[in-house]
């Protein structure tokens, strides 16, 4: 029918869907996995973090963020940005070298990749010669040193990538200058390190593997002094007033060599081992900075006794007599100091780890060293996410009394401002408080501020007290025990091992109008929480439930219940439990809803699903929904693990004992021995279940297992019994396509607490294809979903159409269906495609806004499939609006943790630790939006005559010219920052590239 459709009413609906419909990907929140290197920009004060996976992430001020990714899979190894520039270089592990550049376009900053660059050795040399294992890039801005494993050093000019055969650092000019007998005896190695000389930037050191520095003249092109070390070499620091150079070792000591004595130094000037004589593990960095008024710091990581420790994280800060060892939980990658430079005096202020899990900065300028709490990067992962929730508009009044709550909870951290602020945050204050729930391996939910680029935690609840456990609420495991040595003190909140699996949060569900809280665990428990802001001591009511009713022949075969706690509980302000559903058996709890109205939860498991009136304290609602053939339902999710190995295990010993049994009885026919071990291969792997995107779609059967696993529920004010009285109602959607719904009876307002809540079944619907049902929604008469509870009261949601009819929506894995109420009979549906094995995995319902038109917007469905792919369906006639493939198909604990809002959009997690932030709407995008501008040059009295030089990006460079160009080439720079992109275009045409790459200037 689609060809008699009138052209401008489909041209009109498509520019419908372009005001409402758009699809971003606009931020990751969280850690980046498996970082893999890290810089610092101290003139741009930017944070840049390289990973395994080919990513580069920026981080100056909140709200300040930038990602790029190589065209190249391999590994981020270094990172270095160039100094007072807006460029960085970025090397990976296959040997290349990439420049990136921070590029005004719109008023708005973009990190681009500008160039790339493999060094090329003389014909036939080895790969060693250029394999690339040190980085320094010059104070010029104009220089690249490259430290190789084959002993090399080559200066590159950058940007534009052209070796300087002339000024290069052959291995044969280095020995060539050392005594014979420390040559002959030793070979070289690779650089390890280079440093530029703080005082002179034509002298560079360069250490090699083998514990060989030299000091060489870039002019010259000679060494001017050598230190003859003798231990393996990890890393060198020079000390800024450029008196001595310290060197640390695999031995787990560090040297001290002076400068400007003797030409050849046979030994150093001192020799420190900082833990001992025994064994010790290598210390991989040193740093001593001075400070104005006191000692100076000394700060290394490693070194720890590799017998007693050797398994520890550790970096060792050092200033007078104090002196503490950072423990951590996770590798450390690297770590650089903030020098306090804004009062001129260069103390340092903080220190920066870069671990595998986490970002730890640590106040130096306090007493104590304290850990800033940082507003990025926060390790998501801390404990293992296991569920999320997000909740929209959250009233002010609960935003400030969870933030409240939650800063009680961040005494131990410093009140120093965040020390990385570089660039601007140019992106509007959000619209709206938005809220994201995670539950946590170890009973934990977090609550993180969602409603802005960065993803800020506010609160962290934890339910293990209500139970027993292994752990004692009174350990302090952050501080190390008196006169220890080492002078451990644990860092970082990334603790991966949960004490206790069970206690694994699996659903969530906040109301945001009464500030109740339910959240349900691993081990079938329901927890009811409320809101306090003052500390409490209450024992929390416990109620059992019994899913099976008695039923014969089930048996629990998994874990057994949480034991709780029977004495008073203290809880300190924040969400405080009340009161405990404990089901029987204890098995996951698969749905939660929590009516803050009515003062109901509804909680399922794969053994049915109950009805709990927390404000009477009282059991409502009893229902089992297992059949028979669920015997599966009865073994728990480790069971169900070994019964699958078991049963692999048993079917191919089953195969080897029928082919030696066939061995035997046709040994002399191998043409029969091969077409009967093809046929029992064939029937084994259809006995195995294959995956879901290679499933077969098809009516099941209801022998299939899992079939009274709860997977929704649905609280709804509607008409259920006749089409004039409407009542309160419970719906339930099993995994066997069954749909259960109950009247409720509500006393009245003044009865409340005196007569009971009662339930009773009125509907039940039984889908023909028995596919799962993933989601229930009931629609009012104009068509639009029923308001939250609270909602309408609250003045945010108009009372819902009574008048007309009403429908239920059901959404199954395979389909959409429409029934009308209280008939319950079938008005329309749409199946998605069965050809390509597409199932509905995720739904919810969101608010489109128009981008043109303030007061125009659609209710819709959005909907994500196992394939990925999101879909918007109209309501209340179940079209298809617009699709989008958002997540790869292979990406299954990807598409499991999706959770959409009520504005249309979206989070997913990448990697354990990182969501991905979408958006559907047009109107609400929530992206980065930021500005970084070119530092102003330092200002040295002795340096030479410096000014700018202007690049196609709009940024100013340092450059050799004539002081009077730089007042001239300022006014150019605010020019384009102004968004004077014709000026940047005719500047890219005029500037002269260099090389076959891609440069940002002369």
């Amino acid at each position: 029918m689609r060809r008699f459709r009138r052209h401008g009413q489909e041209s009109h609906r498509d520019k419908l869907k372009q005001e409402l419909y758009q699809f971003n990907k606009t931020v990751e929140h969280g850690f980046p996995h498996q970082p893999s290197a890290l810089g610092y920009s101290p003139s741009l004060q930017l944070l840049a973090i390289g990973t395994r996976s080919g990513a580069i992430k920026l981080y100056g001020a909140p709200g300040v963020e930038f990602m790029g990714l190589h065209d190249e899979t391999a590994a981020v190894t270094q990172v270095h940005f160039l100094p007072n520039l807006v460029e960085l270089v970025t090397l990976l592990d296959d040997n290349s070298l990439h420049m990136w550049t921070l590029r005004a376009h719109h008023g708005v900053s973009e990190l681009l990749e500008i160039g790339r660059f493999v060094l090329t050795g003389p014909p036939g040399a080895p790969p060693s010669v250029t394999r690339v294992t040190a980085v320094l890039a010059h104070s010029s801005g104009e220089l690249l040193l490259l430290g190789t494993e084959g002993g090399h050093v080559f200066v590159v000019e950058v940007p534009g990538f052209r070796e300087m055969e002339d000024k290069s650092i052959s291995l044969e000019s280095v020995q060539s200058r050392i005594p014979d007998d420390y040559v002959g005896r030793r070979n070289l190695q690779c650089v390890e390190a280079l440093q530029e000389n703080p005082l002179n930037s034509r002298q560079v050191l360069v250490g090699y593997g083998r514990g060989l520095i030299v000091l060489w003249d870039l002019d010259a092109r000679r060494a001017v002094q050598q230190f003859l070390g003798t231990q393996q070499l990890e890393s060198m620091w020079w000390v800024p007033d450029g008196g001595c150079v310290l060197s640390c070792h695999s031995d787990g000591s560090y040297c001290q060599w002076k400068l400007g004595e003797e030409k050849i130094q046979y030994a150093p000037h001192r020799t420190e081992t900082p833990y001992g004589s025994f064994p010790c593990k290598a210390i991989s960095k040193i740093v001593q900075i001075p400070t104005a008024k006191g000692p100076p710091f000394l700060i290394f990581s490693g070194g720890m006794p590799r017998a007693s420790y050797g398994d520890r994280h550790c970096i060792s800060v050092i200033s007078g007599k104090t002196h503490v060892a950072l423990d951590f939980t996770s590798r450390i990658i690297d770590f650089f100091v903030i020098q306090d430079w804004d009062r001129h005096k260069g103390d340092p202020s903080a220190l920066v780890v870069l671990a595998e899990e986490e970002l730890v900065v640590v106040d130096l300028l306090s007493a104590g060293w304290p850990v800033m709490q940082a507003p990025y990067l926060a390790p998501l992962h801390c404990s293992a996410i296991t569920c999320s929730h997000h909740v929209s508009s959250i009233p002010l009044k609960l935003w400030e009394r969870v933030r409240a709550v939650g800063q009680l909870q961040n005494t131990q951290y410093s009140n120093q401002p965040w020390p990385l602020n570089g660039g601007q945050n140019l992106a509007p204050d959000p619209p709206q408080r938005d809220l994201l729930l995670t539950g946590h391996e170890d009973g934990t939910v977090r609550f993180w501020d969602a409603s802005g680029v960065c993803l800020y935690p506010m609160y962290k609840l934890s339910t293990s007290s209500v139970f027993h456990t292994d752990t004692d609420p009174n350990d302090n495991m952050n501080q190390g025990s008196e006169g220890e040595w080492p002078p451990f003190r644990k860092v970082g909140c990334f603790d991966p091992y949960s004490d206790d699996p069970r206690l694994g949060i699996q659903k969530i569900h906040l109301c945001k109008y009464s500030g109740h809280l339910a959240v349900a665990g691993t081990a079938g428990q329901i927890l009811v929480l409320e809101l306090n802001d003052e500390a409490l001591e209450q024992a929390v009511e416990v109620s059992l439930v019994d899913l099976l009713l008695g039923q014969e022949g089930f048996r629990w075969k998994g874990h057994t219940r949480l034991e709780e706690r029977e004495e008073p509980v203290n809880f300190s302000p924040g969400f405080q439990p009340f009161a405990l559903v404990q089901c029987q058996p204890p098995a996951v709890v698969t749905a939660l809803n929590l009516h803050s109205e009515w003062k109901l939860v509804a909680f399922g498991t794969s053994h049915g699903f109950g009805l709990y009136d927390y404000q009477q304290r009282n059991v409502v609602l009893i229902r089992c929904t297992l059949s028979p053939s669920d015997q599966l339902a009865m073994e728990g999710p480790l069971s169900r693990v070994k019964s699958i190995k078991k049963s692999l295990r048993q079917s191919f010993r089953r195969i080897r004992r029928s082919r030696v049994s066939v061995r035997k009885q046709h040994t002399n026919n191998p043409a029969k021995l091969q077409e009967i071990n093809a046929r029992m291969e064939a029937e084994a792997l259809q006995e195995m279940e294959l995956a879901p995107v290679q499933r077969k779609i098809e009516a099941r059967s209801s022998d299939d297992s899992f079939t009274g696993l709860v997977r929704t529920l649905y609280f709804a004010d509607t008409f259920l019994s006749d089409s004039t009285h409407r009542t309160a109602s419970l719906w339930a959607g099993t995994n066997g396509g069954s749909v259960f719904a109950y009247a409720l009876r509500l006393p009245s307002i003044e009865r409340r607490n005196e007569d009971v809540v009662t339930a009773h079944p009125v509907k039940e619907i039984q889908l023909m294809h028995r596919a799962p049902v993933v989601g229930l929604v009931v629609l009012d008469g104009r068509g639009a979903p029923l308001p939250e509870p609270l909602e309408v009261a609250h003045d945010l949601a108009r009372s819902p159409d009574m008048q007309g009819s009403h429908h239920l929506l059901v959404i199954s894995e395979e389909q959409f269906k429409v029934f009308t109420l209280p008939k319950v009979s079938s008005k329309t549906k749409l199946k998605l495609t069965a050809v390509e094995g597409s199932r509905v995995r995720r739904v919810g319902l969101a608010w489109f806004g128009s981008s043109q038109t303030e007061e125009y917007g659609e209710s819709g469905l959005v909907v994500l499939t196992n394939l990925g792919e999101l879909h918007v369906l109209s309501l209340p006639h179940i079209k298809m609006q617009v699709h989008y493939s958002c997540i790869r198909r292979e990406d299954i604990s990807g598409i499991a943790s999706c959770v959409f809002t009520k504005h249309g959009q979206g989070f997913y997690l990448i990697s354990p630790s990182e969501f991905e932030r979408f958006s559907l709407s047009a109107r609400w995008i929530v992206e980065p939006k930021c500005l970084v501008e070119v530092p102003l040059p330092p200002s040295t009295s002795s340096a030479s005559p410096t000014a700018y030089r202007t690049q196609p990006d709009g940024m100013a460079v340092k450059h050799r010219k004539d002081n009077e160009e730089s007042a001239v080439l300022q006014q150019i720079q605010k020019a384009l920052e102004g968004d004077q992109t014709t000026h940047v275009e005719n500047n890219m045409k005029i500037k002269p590239r260099r090389g076959n790459v891609m440069s940002n200037g002369d």
